[in-house]
């Protein structure tokens, strides 16, 4: 589907979004924590953002989380927490430009590259405009040695930039979401401050990494409200509603993306091309009017203004989503509620009804989560630690503190115990999805 073909939706979409289940968030808490990194010159401007977990293929339990840390590359993990090893973001390529910045990660499994089935990590690299490939080693896993190598073809072309002047404007690649769909794998890649979302085919270009655009779709960036009057997402001058978190439903092959001001989107990815968006929830701030401080360089909302056009259950911004894979259908879409430090839990069925809210809290050992950007969830066994799955968030606000500086991670939380939480538990299904066998 072309970017053209969508303009109509501004004023037109569909929104599905059933009753809640019960009147505010139920409360769980982490059982594991990476180590805190800090966005300052000392730290090495680690800022943690967005993990993935490989599952590894003979031994669950030696399974990896990759975290993103924008400026400061990747972190690879046990499931213990432990730092098994730091990757590098890309050195500018010369005076002036940026240099790379790691902002999203995915896994993509039994990639052929050169002539082998390849798990590969892919990573969108904000500072450059590009996506990153590396091949994951279960062999060096299970030795301990450092997991990951980067298979990135020389010749990448930047995903959304017209020529590398471009690229340092910063208009680049900045979520991602990957899946595989029979012997083709693909990523769905978001442009920084724009609605624009890119579907790229991976290919092997003598046994390294590359991609090439299949589809484009721009979704929309001001709505007409249902008492007839315009309006845009707040927004600094000259930027438009971006989408970062997003997730693809790997049996169904849906992308859900969450365009950060505005609300959750469902998108059915049929051929290699992106069907006709259809939102599925809205955050709260929809609709309310604003205006842009300049001296403080921020948008201030009218909120005694708002007209009651935004939903119930995200609070801007919308930010990581996951899906959980039950059976025949079954399952959960999650995002992130920013605004409010919760999760909301979607129905993987049918119009995606809300079914409820969580909040990862403060533990007798790990500290709660804040502000969380990305989430990813599996559904099978990960040995004795995670043994019914696994929840990985982003954790905007890691304490304890270091003095004044401010420090992110990422948290490890059983899947039973999000699911037990909730009144009516939500499923536990650890063997009607294999997150290796998308075919």
């Amino acid at each position: 589907m072309s970017a053209s073909a969508v303009t109509a939706l501004a004023a037109a979409f569909l929104l599905v979004s059933g009753a809640p289940a019960h009147s505010g968030p139920v409360s769980v808490t982490a059982r594991v924590e990476t180590p805190a990194v800090y966005d300052d010159e000392a730290g090495g401007n680690a800022d943690a953002d967005d993990p993935a977990v490989w599952v590894d293929p003979t031994s669950p339990g030696r399974s990896i989380v990759i975290g993103t840390l924008k400026e400061a590359g990747l972190d690879v993990y046990g499931l213990d927490g432990r730092r098994l090893q730091h990757i590098a973001a890309p050195a500018a390529p010369g005076e002036g430009a940026a240099t790379g910045r790691f902002n999203n990660v995915d896994i993509v499994y039994g990639f052929e590259l050169n002539g082998r089935k390849t798990d590969l990590a892919l990573v969108s690299d904000r500072g450059r405009d590009r996506i990153r490939a590396f091949a994951i080693d279960p062999a060096a896993v299970a030795a301990g040695r450092a997991p990951l190598r980067d298979v990135t073809a020389a010749d990448v072309r930047p995903v959304f930039a017209a020529d590398e002047s471009e690229v340092d404007e910063q208009r680049t690649a900045y979520g991602l979401a990957a899946f595989s769909d029979e012997d083709e794998a693909y990523v769905v890649v978001s442009q920084r401050e724009e609605t624009r979302l890119r579907l790229l085919e991976l290919e092997d270009r003598g046994g390294r990494v590359g991609y090439r655009t299949e589809d484009t779709l721009d979704l929309p960036a001001s709505f007409t409200l249902p008492d007839g009057t315009a309006w845009a997402p707040c927004a600094d001058p000259g930027e438009r509603p971006q989408v970062e978190g997003m997730a693809v439903d790997q049996e169904e092959h849906v992308l859900y993306a969450a365009q950060e001001a505005v609300g959750l989107w469902r998108i059915d990815l049929d051929d290699a091309e992106f069907d006709a968006p259809r939102m599925i929830d809205r955050v709260r701030e929809y609709g309310t009017p604003w205006t842009y401080d300049t001296a403080e360089e921020e948008c201030v909302l009218d909120t005694a203004a708002d007209p009651g056009f935004g939903g119930e259950h995200l609070s801007a911004d919308a930010e990581g989503v996951t899906v959980y894979h039950g059976a025949d259908g079954a399952g959960y879409v999650l995002a992130s509620s920013q605004g409010d430090d919760t999760y909301s839990v979607y129905g993987r069925e049918g119009g995606n009804d809300h079914i409820g809210s969580f909040a990862v809290a403060d533990g007798p050992a790990v500290d709660g989560v804040q502000h969380s950007d990305g989430a990813t969830v599996v559904n099978v066994p990960l040995g004795r630690g995670f043994p019914k799955g696994l929840l990985v968030t982003h954790d905007g606000e890691a304490t304890p503190a270091d003095g004044e500086r401010e420090g992110t991670n990422f948290k490890l939380t059983p899947w039973d115990a999000v699911a037990d939480a909730f009144p009516e538990p939500l499923t536990v299904d650890t063997r009607s999805f294999d997150p290796r066998d998308t075919d």
